[in-house]
């Protein structure tokens, strides 16, 4: 008899897939197509783009409402998808947005990313920093399974929720082929005419404050005092809800004028600045795995990111690591990089070799590795 796996796919959302987005779209794609005897239902909470109906084998549902607001959320998971789960009758219910329902009696899989919101409650507004603190450790009891994004991801969730360490699998996020060296030429367009030619570190991400933005712009300021190169820095993303303070800092620096906002980019646009760049400077405070490391590698661009949480697993020996906290070893790291051609080329190479450790390909094989146990139990 076919075996029928239920999937949240409310987070796949055209031109705005982020982390858990990413995770989404290219596991399951794979699955999809690996797996045609399976039938897969893809359940979403606003119209879907066909791009994301991976095979003959997906069936597409909407179901009401759309939820942004927490209340809202509940409402969707705990008796709108009930319902639809209960109309399908899969045999796995799959969950890759950290957030499960409790009053469904499907066997569920769930994605905990990360436990930002533990150790780091006010950079989210208080509604969902209430949210995810009362409700994430039910989910987690619930689940039959948890997926995570790296061994620190676990170890945190084993400590934090004192989940058996046998439920939890570590599915590590992989990186889009479409990230690759690109010359000079094929770059030279987007950066003549924002940065007029000139080197520059780059940033990817959302502006958030668990980002470390405000200690980066201080930390390339103090850099730029010894800077003879007219270097910039380029921040890709968007604002995360409200971050005044990143606005401030914007407005009081001394270097101002040499840092470039160019809002949400294209996966074009950002491998364009990734392989142009002297550096990644990716120093979040705290980051469950930190997909930008691994795009960077993949352009053949130093990193630069910090020493704490899931990055030196992730980065491994090929990055140079600051503490977050401090804007002198963010500036020193920024100098060290910028000032040394064969410091540049060494951690390039290692970046990739450290690559190897990651593709979608063995991402998908992991967490269908987590289905088949589900489906075994």
């Amino acid at each position: 008899m076919k075996k029928v796996i239920a999937v949240n796919t409310r987070i796949l959302v055209s031109n705005k897939l982020e982390g858990i987005g990413n995770f989404t779209a290219e596991i399951f794609k794979r699955l999809v197509e690996w797996n045609p005897d399976y039938e897969f239902h893809f359940i979403f909470n606003y119209p879907y783009d066909e791009a994301f109906i991976f095979g003959d084998n997906v069936i597409p549902h909407i179901i009401q409402p759309p939820a942004r607001h927490p209340i809202l959320v509940k409402i969707w998971y705990d008796f709108s998808l009930k319902r639809k789960l209960k109309q399908i009758k899969p045999d796995v219910f799959i969950s890759p947005d950290a957030i499960t329902s409790l009053t469904t009696d499907v066997k569920t899989i769930t994605v905990i990313h990360d436990l930002g919101f533990v150790h780091r409650p006010n950079d989210l507004p208080k509604s969902w920093r209430k949210f995810y603190n009362k409700y994430s450790p039910k989910f987690a009891e619930k689940s039959e399974r948890i997926a995570t994004v790296s061994q620190y991801s676990k170890q945190d969730l084993i400590n934090s929720y004192s989940i058996p360490e046998e439920k939890i699998d570590v599915v590590y996020n992989g990186v889009k082929s479409n990230f690759k060296p690109l010359d000079s030429v094929k770059t030279k367009e987007l950066t003549d005419k924002k940065t007029q030619g000139n080197p520059y570190f780059f940033y990817i991400g959302s502006l958030h404050p668990r980002k470390n933005i405000l200690n980066l712009l201080k930390g390339f300021d103090d850099f730029k005092v010894k800077d003879a190169k007219n270097t910039k820095l380029v921040i890709g993303g968007d604002f995360l809800f409200k971050s005044p303070e990143i606005q401030e800092a914007l407005a009081t620096l001394k270097f101002k004028k040499d840092i470039i906002l160019t809002g949400r980019l294209s996966d074009d646009d950002l491998n364009k600045w990734l392989s142009g760049a002297t550096a990644l400077t990716y120093i979040p405070y705290f980051e469950g795995f930190g997909i930008p490391v691994l795009e960077a590698m993949s352009c053949n661009t130093p990193v630069i990111t910090s020493n704490v949480t899931s990055l030196p697993e992730i980065a491994g020996n090929a990055a140079h690591f600051v503490s977050p906290d401090s804007i002198t070893e963010i500036a020193e790291g920024m100098r060290k990089v910028s000032e040394s051609p064969d410091y540049q080329n060494e951690l390039i190479k290692k970046g990739q070799q450290q690559l190897k450790e990651f593709s979608w390909d063995k991402s998908a094989n992991l967490l269908w590795e987590s289905i088949q146990k589900v489906l075994a139990s």
